[in-house]
This record gives C-alpha cells, structure tokens and sequence, in this order.
C-alpha cells in the first residue's frame, strides 16, 4: 500500500521515523515534505499537497503531522474527497477507519511521544473499513453534501 506523508517543521523529527518503520513494513511511502526544517514555514503548504496525492491515488492512505494535528486535519477536509480524522488514542486511530473509511490520520507531533506517534500510525493503517451498512450510508451521505458544492 502507499502512504502519503506530509508535515511542517512541528512533525518534521518524528518523520523520518515513520518513514522508516513504513518501509520496514513493506509501505510504499511518498514524502510530501517538509524537506528542510524551518520554525517559520506553514503547514497547509505540506497538508494540501498530501492530501490531494490520496485522493489522486486511490487505495492509498495518508499521515498528516503538525504540533496538534487540528490546523492540519482542517487543511486536509478542505481537499474534495478527503475524510482526514484527528487521531489521538488507538481507538480514534481504529475507529477511524472501521467506522469513516477515514483515508488520512492527522497527529499532533507534541502531543505524543515518537513512540506513541508511530503506534497510532500503525493502528490507522493496520485497519480495514467495516463495510458495514450504517457506516457506507454515512459516508454516502457526506459525500453527497460535498459533491453538491460547485467550484467558483
């Protein structure tokens, strides 16, 4: 599976990591940036571009990292077809998955350890989509809303 990656200069340490624990796994891992640390850059300018690689890419997920997670999980949602979720817990990380078919997980660098981070990683990607009826429904329903937007 491929897996998009982008991060400002809050997640940017952490990243290599996941990089290379995705890789170990078999992860055909994409990195969107940043490619330099800067204290001054922007998150939307990593956050966009990754979020609009897993739409274009289907049957991939994504990994979106920042200081909360909060500015960047709202940069991703505004990329039509994206269902970005704000992982902190292994159960957000699950429930993510099973119950949105949530395809990008949004972390907060400062919020967990590298550990912690990575075994939230591990637990959004490890799981599949429940298919269940109630949840396909919901989905369908947000996405109807969404398609009825026109761009200006």
């Amino acid at each position: 599976m491929r897996v998009h990656i982008g991060t400002d200069h809050a997640g940017f340490d952490v990243k290599a990591a996941i990089v290379r624990v995705l890789q170990t796994r078999g992860y055909d891992v994409v990195d969107h940036g940043a490619e330099d640390y800067d204290s001054e850059d922007d998150y939307p300018s990593y956050i966009i571009p990754t979020a609009e690689a897993v739409v274009a890419d289907p049957g991939s997920l994504g990994i979106i990292l920042g200081g909360s997670g909060n500015g960047e999980v709202i940069a991703a949602n505004k990329v039509r077809g994206v269902r970005a979720a704000l992982i902190h817990s292994n159960e957000t990380a699950i429930l993510a998955r099973e119950h949105n078919n949530a395809n990008i997980a949004s972390l907060g660098a400062r919020m967990h350890s590298r550990e912690q981070v990575i075994d939230l990683i591990l637990a959004f990607l490890d799981t599949e989509f429940s298919h269940a009826d109630r949840h396909v429904r919901r989905i369908q329903l947000i996405s109807a809303y969404e398609g009825s937007f026109t761009d200006m």
